[in-house]
């Protein structure tokens, strides 16, 4: 990741980290201008300072290729090319080929409201009594991820970040299907970096990784019992669910470090319906370091609520160091996105304080 970052240095001759095109999310007043000139009906301007550099800083994470374009030449207006090229990267080995930028951490938006848990989790209920056909859980995952992937030894590389989107479905019968496809969608279009076997290069947006079926009878379990490849349906009850989790991770019942990592693995498995999120956002509300951090938008445009907690360091020190984001829809209670972000440096991998360990946002 450290040479990633010396390559976009270098490529860009404007700091990131100061001055007016330093990088930084929308203010809430910029995103209501934002969206009143992205409207049919915008207003005139009004005098003041203009908020180019923010939308430029906006567009880089803008999900769909269509909107991203419109607040691209937004942004462009304020701003050189060479700033644009902060979004793109020359991956050493793979000659000239352009492959996108490792993520930076979100970034809390300070002067948006901050929801406490215990206030999401009270939305969430409400939000799944009123669904008179809610959609039950079913088995699978859509999820996007960008994970950091290392090397160690004296001819270890540095660290490179992964984004791959995955399709899970599992049936009744215990037939399903698995997708796994190298894109990233802050960037359409751009090739990616991929990791095969250890040995990165650089693919097509859109490359397809791994496809596989399978035929029925491959996952089953006892409803009643849960015993069988996968655990049966998960709970709506708070306490029952975070028993349950227990059944992914151990120490996830007692201790919020596991509990994150459980509540990971869960959604990898299944898309819980309305019961199933308020239920998570109530057991989520009831761990007393996960602490609440402010508004922020995720890598795919969604704009949600995120709750923090310090890593601390587990029996093989892998979590140590580390800081936990967990982003809530803050009416549905349903689960955006977990964050996982180094905060000391890490030598021997030639990690730096604020480098992404990992991103995952799950989809319907």
């Amino acid at each position: 990741m450290t040479d990633e970052l010396e390559l976009l240095r270098q490529a860009d001759p404007v700091r990131s980290d100061k001055g007016p095109w330093r990088d930084r999310p929308l203010t809430a007043r910029a995103e209501h201008r934002l969206a009143a000139l992205m409207s049919a009906e915008a207003p005139e301007r009004t005098p003041g300072p203009a908020p180019a550099p923010e939308r430029l800083g906006r567009a880089t994470r803008a999900p769909r290729p269509t909107r991203r374009t419109r607040r691209l030449l937004i942004g462009a207006t304020a701003a050189s090319a060479a700033v644009l090229a902060v979004l793109t990267l020359t991956f050493s080995g793979a000659g000239t080929t352009p492959a996108a930028a490792a993520p930076t951490a979100l970034v809390v938006q300070r002067d948006a409201p901050t929801v406490p848990l215990d206030e999401v989790a009270r939305q969430a209920e409400a939000y799944a009594r009123a669904q008179h056909d809610a959609p039950k859980p079913h088995r699978g995952s859509h999820l996007q991820s960008w994970y950091l992937s290392m090397q160690t030894g004296p001819d270890a590389k540095p660290p490179v970040t992964v984004p791959e989107e995955r399709i899970t479905r599992w049936n009744p019968d215990g037939s399903g299907s698995e997708l796994v496809v190298a894109t990233d969608p802050r960037h359409p279009g751009r090739p990616v970096i991929n990791d095969a076997d250890g040995e990165w290069r650089t693919v097509n947006d859109g490359k397809v990784l791994h496809r596989k079926t399978y035929p029925a009878g491959t996952r089953l379990d006892d409803p009643a019992t849960g015993e069988g490849t996968l655990p049966a349906r998960p709970p709506a009850d708070p306490d029952e669910l975070r028993a349950y989790l227990a059944t992914f991770y151990s120490g996830a019942g007692t201790k919020t470090q596991p509990l994150l990592m459980a509540l990971s693995s869960f959604l990898q498995e299944w898309t819980p319906g309305p019961r199933e999120s308020a239920a998570l956002a109530r057991m989520l509300s009831r761990a007393p370091d996960l602490r609440p951090a402010g508004q922020v938008v995720d890598r795919l445009g969604r704009r949600g609520q995120a709750y923090a907690y310090r890593g601390e360091d587990t029996s093989d020190g892998s979590m140590d160091g580390t800081l936990q984001l967990v982003i809530l829809d803050p009416e549905t209670g349903r689960v955006l996105g977990m964050e996982t972000t180094f905060t000391k440096d890490v030598p021997d991998f030639k990690i730096k304080s604020g480098d992404v360990l990992s991103y995952e946002a799950w989809m319907p």
